[in-house]
């Protein structure tokens, strides 16, 4: 069996923040995700994470995903290091299985990656092989030292020689091991280092002078195996996933004015033909169809909108947007709203847990909550769906053909039936039955002359 194993315990104190390090977001998913992704497209069919530093907050998170959480203790006197951290998980390792070991902080790590690593350490028959890259600069990384007989192991940079740190292929902290010799390897390790740790680093050396295999697998890319410290190394790495995401769906026929300032989460699909302008969000696990327009400063999340929808600088959240209608601008769709096809939500409309169906439109200013909206329906401007009373919310209902005239306030729970013609300015708190007229305001009175007396008082 492939089983990865991810290092997620540590604090990250230069992140200053209350949360694990590992758990900060880059386009839809945390750090720590983003590893066990590239592990599973790998084929690893077992994750293992070990959890210290914020360990709640991470078992609590990723609960339901089937984790195997192994905990590193904290404190003082502990011995610390890679090392140490893989072995609380090595109770989860058999001699016989391929264990790829991660750092939950290299969230631009792909799964082809890991592929090819896995393939190294199979054709070179090695028992430890290490991922590794080179760098112009490679300073603050451990170095990966070789003769002719493959890796003979890799030194830090604080324990490295001035010729050692001349050497530009350095260590990702990603390896593929033979689960037999990782505990060999591990039974090993001493702390007899500049820092007092158990090093992961050290099981190469370990397995080397026992006469076993070692190699190392070096990537094209350094980019793939980035390290985030800070929120400064965060924003760059979200900034590569980014342009890679963008790419993809460049390259899938959708258009993206400004793909620098375009921000499309990993669980987003997107249709053919579909145009997105500039400092558009798209969220969550969002679904766009073919054929949409979508606006500058859109934003939507975890909604799904169907083909042709236009939809211009508006917010929708959690809803559902039929095909061929038009959103915006400035409108607002709060969670559980469901708009039908044909319609037309425009500008500075709210809509909330309410189903619009289709054909149906409130062009402008007004709010549509907790509400079922038949088809054909005319909402005019200003039309309020008064669902709360200070306890309790409740549903109006409007059916197919109604026509609801500006500034009518509807007071739930209220019935307005098929063809049923609301009158502007009224405020509706019973049913208005089919084909009928309401009329609910007071009767105008003009008084002659009263400005005059009043100002001149």
């Amino acid at each position: 069996m492939i089983k990865a194993m991810i290092l997620a315990a540590g604090q990250g104190t230069r992140m200053k923040s209350q949360h694990p390090k590992v758990m900060h977001q880059i386009c839809g998913e945390s750090m720590v995700e983003w590893v066990a992704r590239a592990a599973d497209d790998a084929g690893s069919d077992e994750t293992i994470v070990i959890v210290g530093h914020g360990k709640d907050e991470i078992c609590s998170a990723y609960a339901q995903k089937g984790w195997q959480f192994c905990e590193q203790p904290i404190g003082e006197g502990m011995p610390y290091g890679t090392g140490y951290a893989v072995m609380q998980g090595m109770s989860f390792i058999n001699d016989e299985d391929e264990v790829l070991i991660l750092t939950g902080d290299t969230p631009l790590i792909e799964g082809s990656d890991l592929t090819s690593l896995l393939k190294k350490h199979r054709d070179s028959k090695a028992v430890a092989t290490v991922l590794s890259a080179k760098m112009k600069d490679p300073t603050g990384y451990g170095r990966i030292l070789h003769d002719t007989k493959g890796v003979v192991g890799i030194v830090e940079e604080r324990d490295a020689t001035a010729e050692e740190r001349l050497i530009q292929e350095i260590n990702s902290g990603i390896f593929c091991f033979q689960g037999k010799a990782l505990k060999i390897a591990l039974a090993g390790l001493t702390t007899e280092n500049a820092q007092g740790e158990y090093y992961l680093t050290d099981s190469l050396g370990v397995l080397r002078n026992l006469g076993e295999q070692v190699e190392s697998y070096c990537m094209k890319d350094a980019d793939h195996i980035r390290g985030i410290n800070s929120r400064v190394q965060l924003a760059e790495a979200a900034r590569i996933r980014q342009q890679w995401i963008n790419t993809y769906w460049m390259e899938e026929g959708v258009t993206l004015i400004d793909p620098l300032n375009t921000y499309i989460d990993v669980d987003v699909t997107i249709g053919q033909d579909t145009v997105i302008e500039a400092n558009v969000q798209l969220k969550g696990k969002t679904s766009i169809g073919s054929n949409v327009e979508i606006g500058a400063m859109s934003k939507i999340v975890d909604s799904t909108i169907g083909d042709e929808v236009t939809i211009d600088s508006s917010k929708i959240l959690e809803s559902e947007v039929g095909r061929k209608t038009t959103i915006g601008p400035y409108a607002y769709l709060r969670p559980k709203s469901r708009i039908g096809e044909g319609c037309r939500i425009g500008d500075f409309v709210e809509v909330k847990n309410a189903v619009i169906g289709n054909g149906s439109k409130a062009s402008h200013l007004s709010y549509v909550g907790d509400a079922i909206v038949g088809e054909r329906v005319n909402i005019g401007c200003g039309v309020v769906f008064v669902n709360y009373d200070g306890k309790k919310k409740s549903q109006s209902i409007v059916e197919d053909d109604a026509f609801i005239g500006s500034n009518a306030n509807l007071i739930a729970p209220v019935h307005i039936k098929k063809n049923g013609f609301v009158a502007a300015g009224s405020t509706i708190t019973r049913d208005v039955e089919e084909g009928d007229l309401s009329i609910a305001r007071a009767k105008q009175v003009n008084k002659a002359g009263w400005a005059e007396r009043f100002f001149n008082k």
